[in-house]
């Protein structure tokens, strides 16, 4: 036996030697400092391993992690420019620009248990979320609200050496939520009330502290129902690989990845119509590259994204005026009682851009200041009439990066923003930021506000927006923060002044967006302090 053992020590010695990184297998995952791009991990943040929660009793407890965390936000939302659907007064109201201020409360309670290690390669886990909001003036939609919901529920076979020394092969099969790269395209959208999730399979060759990472996985997106169970979409199927490259990770990390997503459209179905929710054939290819890291020690650092998409969208056909399907005239009354007429579906080209780049610096100072400047750019559609759509579809991404106000995407926009964030007392962070925003198509339309001149006449000036934000630890077990945004319109918005134009909805009003938010953590920050 110790014989074996000997030898054994000495094989490993002699791997190590001829492969030296398998001995620094755990140290290549490095964060990007990219403002509120870092990924989540596979677990979610608040969720704690029991060894490492203030109950003494759970010390031994290392194969299982627990969850439960609150949190409540209170919104103050005024001259809102997103889009909203009044399904409540059964009247020809839809989108319609929210004249009075909202005050709104956000309750969210989430519960997590996972099971790892003790029954390997067996693992799985199990989230419940419940999200209400009280108070508000206007429809409660799907994105605050989504009552005792099961968000996670999956099974994984974890093998822990498959692929050598500390790299492992992962499946993972069932509900489950995802963020991938700089969460641009894949995100849990964490700020939102609600959770994105997925049902399907993931296999992962490896993990993120490797040197090297494939992520790959098959997914139908997730259909959040407010009161009712969550179903999948069954039309749509989005899947993709993601591969690291993390040995150069103290400079640079370098991430290769396709995306897709299939949808088996059902144009004729009149109870999708019925329900306002038509659904057209599409399949979008989306191939791209992002790269993040520091420029050595000069504390410069940076993180860039590009992607390219192409295939085929299926939409409407805006030249169809007689609205004949089959060389018929095909007419239903939708959910809120407005008459809808079929139209032949058209099947586009899909051919899109977008790429985003930051670059930020790390000051020598106790408050480790940061100042970042990013620009960020997606193309938009240019014309109904020439077969090709060019909106770039920016899939299930994290759109806070983009607009404190939540009223940008990844899609028709030039953004260029400028950032500093620092810490003046120890668990106390500030960051604000001064943002911009053009049309890159004046003729592609504003998609979160629904506001579109197929005429190209109004500019393409959308607004500019200055935003704050705080955030405290006030102990292990409660965190804080409070922000701020002021949008202004620009000449693009203003043109669709009530005031300026008859048929226009909107406001020259400037916005303001206001939060207080408190989350309070049952088993603390994951650093007890036993007596």
């Amino acid at each position: 036996m110790k014989h074996a053992l000997k030898l054994n020590k000495r094989k490993l010695v002699i791997a190590l030697t001829i492969f030296p990184q398998l001995a620094q297998a755990e140290d290549y995952y490095r964060p990007t400092k990219g403002y509120r791009v870092e990924p989540a991990g596979d677990i979610p943040a608040y969720v704690r391993n029991a060894s490492k929660t203030q109950f003494e009793q759970l010390r031994d407890l290392e194969w299982l992690d627990l969850g439960l965390d609150f949190r409540t936000r209170y919104e103050y939302r005024e001259n809102d420019l997103r889009n909203w659907t009044d399904t409540s007064s059964g009247i020809a109201n839809q989108n319609s620009y929210r004249g009075e201020p909202d005050n709104l409360w956000l309750l969210r309670t989430r519960a997590y248990i996972g099971i790892k290690d003790i029954l390997d390669p067996l693992r799985f886990a199990v989230e419940m979320e419940d999200a209400r909001s009280y108070n508000g003036n206007y429809e409660r939609s799907d994105a605050d609200v989504n009552e005792f919901e099961l968000i996670q529920a999956y099974g994984e076979l974890y093998f822990d050496n498959a692929l050598g020394h500390n790299r492992p092969i992962s499946i993972r099969a069932g509900r489950q939520h995802l963020e991938l790269l700089d969460r641009r395209l894949v995100g849990n959208n964490e700020f939102r009330n609600t959770t994105n999730n997925f049902e399907g399979y993931r296999v992962r060759f490896g993990k993120k502290q490797n040197n090297w990472d494939l992520d790959t996985f098959v997914f139908q997106p997730v259909e959040r129902y407010k009161y009712d169970f969550d179903q999948p979409d069954e039309d749509t199927w989005f899947y993709g690989a993601v591969f690291s490259w993390r040995q150069w990770s103290d400079y640079i990390t370098i991430q290769p990845y396709f995306l897709g997503r299939s949808t088996n459209g059902d144009p004729y179905n009149t109870a999708n119509l019925k329900a306002q929710k038509a659904v057209y054939d599409r399949e979008i290819y989306a191939p791209g590259l992002r790269i993040y890291g520091l420029f050595g020690d000069s504390g410069f650092d940076f993180d860039a994204d590009i992607n390219k998409q192409f295939g085929r969208y299926g939409d409407r056909d805006p030249q169809n005026a007689a609205h004949l399907v089959n060389g018929k005239t095909v007419r239903v009354v939708d959910d809120s009682g407005v008459t809808r007429t079929l139209r032949e579906q058209k099947e586009l080209q899909h051919d899109a851009l977008a790429y985003s780049l930051e670059v930020g610096y790390t000051f020598d100072h106790d408050w480790k200041p940061r100042a970042s400047v990013y620009y960020g750019y997606g193309t938009g559609d240019k014309s109904n009439a020439d077969g090709i759509n060019q909106r770039f579809d920016a899939f299930y991404g994290f759109n806070q990066p983009w607009s404190r106000n939540d009223y940008f995407s990844w899609d028709n926009v030039h953004a260029p923003k400028a950032r500093l964030e620092f810490a003046p007392y120890q668990d106390a962070r500030v960051d604000l930021g001064y943002n911009a925003y053009w049309l890159e198509s004046e003729t592609g339309g504003w998609n979160r506000a629904r506001l579109t001149d197929p005429t190209g006449q109004s500019g393409s000036f959308l607004g500019h927006e200055f935003d704050i934000r705080l955030r405290h630890k006030l102990n292990p077990y409660v965190d804080w923060s409070l922000s701020y945004a002021h949008f202004e319109p620009g000449d693009y918005t203003t043109s669709f002044d009530k005031g300026n134009t008859a048929a226009g909805p909107f406001t020259s009003e400037a916005g303001n967006f206001l939060y207080f938010e408190v989350s309070l953590n049952a088993f603390g920050d994951g650093k007890p302090k036993y007596k």
